[in-house]
């Protein structure tokens, strides 16, 4: 069985995924975070991705929630695709905001 390393861009977080597994499957496997999780079956686009680098097998997704020309750009739901090599992907779908927030700033103590 292979297995392909995952980095998602936006966090930083790394983990292992087998070819046999979805992106979003490997992950919540090892009880890592960096997708957000929604249907797990591709119908409601939360745990959209831009893989910047790599390769990987794609089963059909909605196109409500992925458009001909998204999926072009590289644009895809992590449960609808299964890695063929390491990848390297962006966090963009509607829930990004909970799992990428910005390191916290620290401000001087109001006087």
């Amino acid at each position: 069985m292979h297995k392909f390393d995952i980095c998602i861009e936006n966090t930083g977080e790394r983990y292992t995924c087998a070819g046999s597994r979805s992106v979003l499957e490997g992950m919540e496997a090892l009880g890592k975070k960096g997708i957000p999780v929604g249907c797990r079956q591709g119908g409601c686009g939360v745990c959209k991705v831009q893989v910047l680098e790599g390769q990987f097998v794609r089963r059909v997704m909605s196109r409500a929630h992925v458009s001909a020309e998204e999926e072009s750009a590289g644009c895809v739901l992590s449960c609808r695709i299964y890695p063929s090599s390491d990848l390297r992907v962006n966090v963009i779908g509607a829930m990004k905001k909970n799992v990428c927030r910005p390191a916290a700033a620290s401000f001087p103590p109001n006087p």
